[in-house]
């Protein structure tokens, strides 16, 4: 008997291991500007997207969707040159089939301006800014760093989901090994 209830145990906390092990690697989706047809020339300042994105916090692994006419504009990855310049000519990346997901590899600034003819100069941009896994940690309790404040080099990630999971996993094959 006591050996049933030993496995039942062993059992039960494998599958609370497996379940913890995939909340921590749980990437998220981030609907630019929280809601379809967002991407467009703002209203006012305070309309910017930037707003919306420093009350975000995006972490490595998650992703920015743009939903969008794609006949009518496009979504341009940059470098910070060209966000504050509006130049369009040499972007990183095109986008333009409406449905754009880009999925944020590293930390640091994300630049993306609108690809429509003078629709960055009437302020259709956007900064996207990327914590590693420890600081988004350090920082849990603290504001969203500022797109427009940003103006440091980006924080080399010492870790990501990568590791963690790994770690996790190591962990978890230690644990099972133990209880068998």
């Amino acid at each position: 008997m006591a050996v049933f209830s030993r496995n039942v145990f062993s059992s039960s906390v494998v599958a609370v291991l497996f379940f913890l092990l995939l909340s921590f690697t749980d990437a998220r989706d981030h609907l630019v500007g929280g809601k379809t047809d967002s991407w467009k020339i703002p209203s006012s300042e305070s309309d910017s997207l930037n707003h919306w994105a420093e009350k975000s916090r995006f972490l490595i692994g998650d992703s920015v969707v743009w939903k969008y006419d794609g006949k009518k504009d496009s979504v341009l990855e940059v470098s910070k040159r060209d966000y504050v310049t509006c130049n369009t000519s040499s972007p990183i990346a095109v986008h333009n089939d409406g449905n754009t997901k880009i999925v944020l590899e590293h930390s640091g600034a994300y630049y993306f301006i609108s690809g429509a003819k003078g629709h960055c100069e009437q302020g259709q941009k956007l900064i996207v800014v990327t914590l590693s896994e420890k600081n988004m940690r350090r920082f849990a309790d603290a504001p969203a760093p500022s797109p427009v404040e940003f103006d440091g080099p980006a924080i080399a990630p010492s870790s990501n989901a990568v590791s963690l999971k790994a770690s996790l996993v190591v962990a978890f094959g230690v644990l099972v090994g133990f209880w068998m």
